[in-house]
């Protein structure tokens, strides 16, 4: 059994490498920084907030430039009291649009802003 999912990941892993060798410098930046949050969320409990996290949101400036992924740790970060794991879906979903549709990084982001705030009202009206 080991050795068949050993055989399976070998598989995968170069149908991952043929697929990444068509793509242009920009769309692999793309699947790099989409694989790094994949493998990041992964290794994290998504289904309870910080503990002892602060009750308003932190004073996080959205930068000039920023990649979704970058995006998505800040507001975490300004946001360490909503439980990630109920927002995990909906990133996901942005974070597919914007790697596999293309949509532009600054509207995904706007929407991620958008998703965090709501979340942490919601968040402060059940208090």
């Amino acid at each position: 059994m080991e050795m068949l999912n050993l055989n399976k990941g070998r598989k995968q892993s170069a149908e991952l490498v043929k697929l990444f060798e068509q793509l242009d410098a920009p769309s692999r930046r793309s699947l790099l920084d989409y694989a790094q949050w994949l493998a990041e969320r992964g290794g994290r409990r998504t289904d309870e907030a910080e503990p002892d996290a602060p009750t308003r949101p932190l004073d996080i400036p959205r930068p000039e430039s920023e990649s979704v992924i970058k995006a998505i740790k800040r507001l975490s970060a300004t946001y360490p009291m909503i439980d990630r794991g109920k927002l995990f879906n909906q990133t996901s979903t942005l974070m597919t649009q914007h790697v596999m549709q293309g949509r532009e990084a600054a509207d995904i982001i706007d929407e991620l802003e958008a998703l965090f705030r709501a979340e942490f009202e919601k968040l402060e009206g059940a208090e």
